[in-house]
């Protein structure tokens, strides 16, 4: 990817454009504040090293502040379609935000690039394509680790969100397969700051695994409440906690804690056959450069893959129709149905016209916290 620094105006607005008007709009919607914001803000860092121009076209990024409330990023994906007429919509990265959105994007027959793993009934997302694994692609990773591990009993500990519902659901169908099975289960919503009762009632089923499903910085919280419960049994985590915010909250708690991961935020301890190898050490080369050492994560992945989609998808768009149209939209839904194997930081993506998914099972890397630091398992 060639990319060249973009221009950045107003805190919430970021133009990428030398002009007014732009040949290409993309609206960006992320959580910049709010429980969520951990996720979003690595993202916006990513899109101001975006290009300025794709294919010779000008790019115009308006990206708004969804602060995790679905209401706003519905209303946000109205203003997108209506007002600025966005030949594409990206986000959200929070999922109870990113699935109204969906709704927008299909009334308007624009094409949806959403950052987090959402599941959509079927036939309603002809124009939404995921960038995220699927809690199904990640929860193979961890069941594979388990199995290994002699793990047969779990605790689930997770969002009462559509996240925390769809890794329960996905979770259970495949691991009951492999013998393992969840004996005990305890939510709590992204706003709570203690789960005392929760973890209590989960230490006391004596589960061999606990599976912790939050993100960001409020994984930590969770994994905290389990440990202080003198739980010693082994501790996992999805995607959305592969951060470093996970090990700066929680300290040594987190210490020897499996999280699973895409490949980019352990681009170098990749094996050199790995695919995505040599795009996801571009990717945390690109990002440290700009905001230091140790400061990729697995959203900032998230804001970077998107450009490598588009820059293979525009130009076969631009063969069919202009910028500004709805045939141009439409060319866009069939340029990412089409477009084949595409390789990015976080795995192999090959959609199509039945699947709008596009990773597969080995996408998941499992990372373990050593010494506050990530170790591939």
């Amino acid at each position: 990817m060639k990319f060249r620094k973009a221009t950045v105006c107003g805190a919430i607005a970021v133009l990428v454009s030398g002009a007014a008007l732009a040949d290409i709009t993309i609206g960006v919607s992320l959580p910049l504040t709010g429980p969520a914001s951990g996720l979003g803000i690595p993202v916006n860092n990513m899109m101001k090293l975006w290009p300025t121009s794709i294919a010779g076209e000008k790019l115009k990024l308006i990206i708004l502040d969804d602060a995790t409330d679905p209401t706003n990023g519905m209303k946000i994906a109205k203003r997108f379609v209506t007002d600025d007429k966005v030949d594409i919509i990206i986000g959200s990265i929070a999922t109870p935000v990113a699935i109204p959105m969906a709704d927008v994007a299909s009334e308007s027959g624009t094409v949806q690039l959403s950052l987090a793993p959402i599941v959509l009934p079927p036939g309603k997302d002809a124009w939404t394509f995921r960038m995220s694994q699927s809690n199904a692609v990640m929860a193979h990773a961890i069941i594979a680790l388990m199995k290994k591990q002699g793990v047969k009993t779990v605790g689930f500990l997770g969002y009462t969100d559509a996240y925390g519902e769809s890794w329960l659901n996905d979770f259970k169908a495949q691991a009951e397969k492999d013998g393992i099975k969840v004996i005990a289960v305890e939510r709590f919503a992204r706003t709570d700051t203690g789960v005392t009762a929760q973890a209590l009632k989960l230490v006391a089923a004596n589960p061999d695994a606990m599976l912790i499903v939050a993100s960001g910085s409020g994984a930590a919280m969770p994994h905290l409440a389990i440990v202080d419960r003198a739980y010693k049994g082994k501790i996992y985590q999805t995607h959305a906690a592969a951060t470093r915010d996970l090990m700066r909250v929680g300290g040594k708690a987190v210490e020897g804690a499996y999280v699973v991961s895409g490949p980019a935020v352990i681009a170098e301890q990749l094996p050199d056959s790995h695919p995505s190898k040599k795009v996801a050490i571009d990717f945390v080369q690109r990002y440290e450069k700009a905001y230091g050492a140790g400061s990729r994560n697995q959203f900032g992945g998230h804001g970077y893959d998107p450009m490598i989609v588009l820059e293979k998808s525009i130009p076969m768009a631009l063969k069919k129709a202009k910028p500004g149209t709805p045939e141009f939209r439409a060319a866009l839904r069939d340029a990412f149905e089409t477009m084949g194997r595409t390789v990015v930081s976080h795995g192999v993506l090959n959609w199509t016209k039945d699947d709008h998914w596009g990773y597969t099972p080995e996408t998941g890397v499992m990372l373990k916290v050593v010494n506050g630091d990530w170790k591939v398992e």
